[in-house]
């Protein structure tokens, strides 16, 4: 696994985190809403990047196909 897409991960987190709280705070619930699933899916096409690699390396390993 690689190191810099868990610290990729990690800072998006962080920063939709950091995003949300302050839209909260100027009564924006509705943009912060939309802000997190914007954040949530781009995490998850980078896990699902992650996830196609797995498949491939033990479709490899086990020499299927």
């Amino acid at each position: 696994m690689q190191i810099e897409l868990i610290f990729k991960i990690a800072g998006i987190g962080i920063l939709i985190t950091v995003i949300t709280q302050v839209l909260k705070k100027s009564d924006r619930d509705d943009i912060a809403t939309l802000v997190s699933l914007a954040g949530f899916i781009i995490v998850l096409t980078f896990v699902v990047g992650m996830i196609s690699d797995l498949f491939e390396t033990i479709k490899n390993i086990f020499s299927l196909y």
